[in-house]
């Protein structure tokens, strides 16, 4: 890792030291609506509100070059002709100098070539969909310097996936043109197509108008993509850049780009400063709001006062939590990049990442609804507005769409046993941040127009599930469940998952206890029989000696059994029997030990063993994946993140924080450039043993796993989690430690935890002390009132825990 690259001081930046990383190293710029994805070299795309509905600017991953176009700068002398990319790309020209600063929400890239010192900065500031290139250049030299700079990006404008594959028809219906009064370069597109369109042929223009500007005078400018870069050449080689001059070229149909050309003189030493615009606008408003913007942006000192205002936000999100603990590496993921990745996670759900290209995906129904783990301990707000947005993409009988699009409305229906159950898990954890019971009295519309409270949207969801059960008690495979690759299971109607029956059983569980919260006696009746129901069905029939299978197709043949000569053992169906507390004390500790004899790796358990290595049409997917890669025996984070919440819940403090350990992206076993992804940020899998390129990782960024190992470390592992009443202190550390502390803010008071370790064991709250009162039990009761007189809500609540031997777990 060090090779390419090092955390800041403060741990709040990741500094990349050389351009040529393994892969495109890559940081989101966004404020919710307006979001681009940059990598350390200054590609990537932008869009608003959807990455495959409303693209701004193009790009190509899977493609040589590999991460083009981007968000590009060229500096060109004017006496010798030679040019250059201050980010390398595209021109990939030899710099004396390169540094790029990932941070939260910004990247900064300075370089410097030919005695010119440059540094942009790029951001998206809170209130405005745009974003902001901050340059500075100082001549380093001992002689004056006439540069021609020019700013330039490829333009999509519109729906991405018709772009990509239509691109010789798309291109008919696009406009650029140059506003001679404002200096404003506009664009956008006379055809816009959106899955939410109700007929075959969409009849519909793109509803934004994008914008490029400068603070610099613009001397020339060019629409079209042929007159800037020239036949038979690339972005590394434009002609306007090797001749100096953009050709001011308008379009009203063709390959549209967005180029500036800006003269700059700078004298021996010299600095001076700038900002390129780029910006899409409501295009029934677009002059007045470009107009405003571009005037606003002018002004550098908005420009600064933007980015304190972004810096200002995340540090504020971030002081939600914090924590020292002996492990560095720990207190950089918990305090940094893990809550900072959720949040990304939050925004972009699964479909605006460099591999699936914004092409893909909606919203994930079941993605969403445990994204709301990573930000709920910051911005409540924000998980209150996302769970009553999902109740609408929710039908009257409980089932959801699995993929939905807020942008432009509609889904896709697939089936997938697990998603409606998804809802009540969003629910009850909001709930227990928050003891905002009032979001149950919400009362909102089912997609198909009936109306009910979001307490009847989590019960819909559960019934459904439960009139759905096989003949045996158990839930049905369906299409496919969690594991998506295990899709043709299930699809005449028998087959069987047994990890979806244990979820239902976790489900049941969290809600029983709601229920009996809100005196709801009749139906945490129903719900705890229909547990004792489900779970003896589990137990009887899915026992294998030594683990839980996994399922059966519609033929009853079983997966993840010792007789299987491929996928004997899964490790979901291991976890979440200890998680949903199906399994009692014996078989749960046997299960995790199953997993760690045949599961484990340098990076954690792997999903499977052993991978398939024959398709297997009555399995799926998951048998077509390379072996070792994906579902079909990779380590993937996901069920990593749950087997270490098993082991917490069994008192296993060493082993959770040896697999919290090994998960760890700055700790990549492999050297990284077989790693290749970002060092600091989770990746959805790596590859196993089963595979000769073990260790290689893949779809980092926007992985459910994120929000999972973010609430294992600071709810299980540091042990302080929400419950109803208010914060339970329940650690599960490795016995080494001699302690830690952890800053909670949580329902309008601030925490400061210390926790002292002196018998060195996993468990076990000897004391709890909250400003020197001795509390009865581990819980900081917010519905005692003599507790709520011991806090203090302006100031810190100081909170002091002693473990101790004699009150370690002996058993679930």
């Amino acid at each position: 890792m060090k090779r390419f690259g090092y955390f800041s001081n403060d741990r709040r930046e990741f500094v990349i030291t050389r351009p040529d990383t393994p892969a495109p190293w890559v940081n989101y710029l966004s404020n919710g609506r307006y979001t681009g994805l940059i990598s350390n070299t200054a590609g990537g795309f932008s869009f608003y509100a959807s990455p495959k509905d409303s693209r701004i600017t193009r790009w190509r991953y899977n493609s040589l070059p590999i991460d083009r176009p981007g968000r590009y700068l060229y500096l060109r002398d004017r006496d010798s002709g030679d040019y250059a990319s201050p980010t390398w790309q595209p021109t990939r020209s030899r710099l004396d100098r390169f540094e790029c600063r990932h941070g939260l929400y910004y990247t900064r890239i300075s370089s410097e070539w030919n005695s010119i010192e440059s540094e942009i900065l790029y951001f998206v500031p809170a209130n405005d969909d745009l974003e902001l290139w901050r340059v500075r250049l100082k001549n380093n030299g001992q002689s004056p310097r006439r540069l021609d700079l020019f700013a330039f990006v490829e333009l999509c404008l519109g729906h991405a996936l018709v772009d990509l594959i239509n691109q010789p028809n798309d291109q008919h219906f696009n406009e650029v043109f140059f506003d001679r009064d404002n200096r404003i370069l506009f664009a956008s597109k006379r055809y816009w197509v959106t899955y939410g369109a109700t007929v075959k042929q969409a009849n519909q223009e793109w509803d934004r108008m994008v914008y490029f500007a400068s603070s610099l005078d613009v001397k020339s400018w060019d629409g079209s993509k042929d007159q800037f870069i020239g036949s038979w050449r690339s972005e590394s080689d434009p002609i306007a850049v090797e001749q100096g001059r953009c050709s001011d070229s308008e379009i009203t149909s063709g390959d549209a780009v967005a180029a500036l050309h800006m003269p700059l003189d700078l004298a021996a030493g010299e600095e001076k400063e700038f900002v390129v615009i780029l910006g899409a606008a409501e295009k029934r408003h677009y002059s007045q709001t470009a107009v405003a913007s571009v005037d606003r942006y002018r002004d550098l000192s908005n420009v600064d006062s933007a980015f304190e205002n972004l810096q200002q936000t995340w540090n504020h999100y971030l002081n939600a939590v914090q924590v020292e603990t002996p492990d560095d590496d720990m207190n950089t993921m918990l305090n940094v990049w893990n809550p900072y990745q959720t949040s990304v996670t939050f925004q972009c759900s699964r479909d605006a990442s460099y591999y699936h290209g914004g092409l893909l995906f909606g919203r994930g129904f079941r993605d969403s609804c445990q994204d709301i783990l990573g930000p709920l301990m910051a911005r409540p707000d924000w998980v209150r507005q996302r769970i009553l947005e999902m109740c609408r993409y929710q039908f009257r009988n409980g089932s959801t769409y699995h993929l939905y699009y807020p942008l432009t409305g509609g889904g896709e229906v697939t089936g997938h046993s697990d998603t409606p159950l998804w809802l009540p898990l969003a629910i009850v954890h909001y709930l227990k941040e928050t003891g905002d019971f009032s979001l149950l009295e919400e009362k909102v519309r089912f997609h198909d127009k009936a109306s009910a409270v979001v307490f009847d949207h989590a019960a819909a969801a559960i019934d459904y599930t439960l009139a759905n059960l096989s003949e045996r008690n158990l839930a049905k495979f369906g299409p496919g469940d969690w594991n998506d690759t295990l899709d043709y299971l299930g699809r005449e109607g028998r087959g069987e998952s047994v990890w979806v029956s244990m979820f239902l059983c976790y489900i049941l569980g969290e809600t029983v206890e709601l229920c009996n919260e809100l005196g709801y006696k009749e139906r945490a009746g129903e719900y705890s029989d229909a547990y004792r129901l489900v779970s003896r069905a589990i137990n009887d029939l899915c026992w294998d000696g030594d683990w839980y299978i996994r399922g059966t197709n519609d033929r009853r043949q079983v997966i993840g059994s010792a007789a299987n000569r491929f996928g004997r053992i899964f490790l979901n169906t291991q976890s979440w029997a200890v998680i949903s507390r199906v399994a009692d004390d014996e078989r749960a500790r046997a299960c995790m030990q199953a997993v760690a004899e045949h599961l484990d790796t340098p990076k954690g358990p792997q999903i499977l063993w052993p991978a398939y290595r024959e398709i297997d049409p009555e399995i799926g997917l998951a048998t077509r994946c390379v072996p070792g890669k994906k579902e079909n025996g990779a380590v993937f984070n996901h069920p990593v993140s749950w087997a270490i919440l098993a082991e917490c819940l069994l008192g296993h403090g060493d082993r959770a924080y040896e697999i919290y350990r090994k998960a760890l992206p700055m700790n990549p076993v492999v050297d990284i450039d077989r790693y290749q992804v970002e060092p600091y940020v989770y990746a959805e899998y790596v590859t196993s043993p089963e595979h000769s390129t073990e260790g290689q990782a893949s779809h980092s960024w926007l992985t459910g796993s994120s929000a999972w190992m973010l609430r294992d470390g600071l709810d299980y592992i540091l042990g302080v989690r929400p419950v109803y009443r208010g914060l339970l202190i329940d650690p599960c550390i490795p016995a080494k430690w001699f302690g830690y502390r952890v800053q909670r803010r949580f329902r309008g008071y601030h925490f400061e935890i210390e926790v002292e370790n002196p018998d060195h064991v996993n468990t076990g709250v000897g004391r709890l002390q909250l400003n020197n009162e001795i509390l009865p039990d581990r819980v900081i009761d917010l519905s005692d009132d003599a507790i709520r007189d011991c806090l203090d809500r302006e100031g810190v609540n100081r909170v002091h825990v002693v473990l101790q031997a004699s009150k370690e777990k002996e058993s679930l």
